[in-house]
């Protein structure tokens, strides 16, 4: 399987359909960790956005898992920027 990291871009203007949303978000996340397919996550200190590394199959099949993403369903995303990534060192 592939590794994925999905950059999310947040816009200020967005925050309080994140805030609202954040709670089924991350059960989301949580659930899809659980059962491998979400690597490690989290959002940038800065608030600008978040990194999700995804084990998958294809490209198809990241944006497929993202479209149940609560944050992609109710708009909270500016932007996203899905790219293969190769793993050198480390836990995956």
């Amino acid at each position: 399987m592939t590794i994925f990291a999905v950059h999310y871009d947040y816009a200020p203007d967005k925050a309080a359909v994140r805030d609202e949303h954040r709670p089924l978000h991350r059960k989301w996340l949580g659930e899809a960790h659980e059962a491998g397919t979400v690597l490690t996550c989290g959002p940038y200190p800065d608030g600008t956005g978040a990194l999700i590394l995804i084990r998958a199959e294809s490209l198809d099949a990241v944006q497929a898992f993202l479209a149940d993403d609560p944050f992609h369903t109710h708009d909270a995303i500016a932007a996203v920027r899905i790219n293969e990534w190769t793993q050198v060192y480390g836990p995956f």
